[in-house]
């Protein structure tokens, strides 16, 4: 039933990938090169244990430390973009 459509594509910056993936759906064949992907760094596992340690308590700090009118004074502000659009 929808065996005409065609897959989505992964976009390339590269204009040979891009005509050469073109051919190949209008022929209707697979792609002989595979496409390279870029590897993603490793993460430092202990980086990303304290960015989660000071996430997880950062809001809750920052709104301690707030007086009442400042708190008001953001959500006035945050309010004011969410509407504007």
């Amino acid at each position: 039933m929808y065996s005409d459509r065609m897959a989505k594509k992964t976009k390339s910056s590269d204009v040979n990938v891009t005509a050469f993936e073109i051919l190949n759906s209008i022929v209707r064949e697979p792609p002989i090169l595979p496409i390279k992907k870029k590897a993603q760094p490793a993460k430092n596992p202990a980086a990303v244990a304290l960015g989660r340690l000071g996430g997880l308590k950062g809001g809750k700090a920052r709104a301690e430390k707030l007086s009442s009118k400042e708190k008001s004074a953001i959500a006035k502000k945050a309010a004011r973009v969410r509407w504007s659009k």
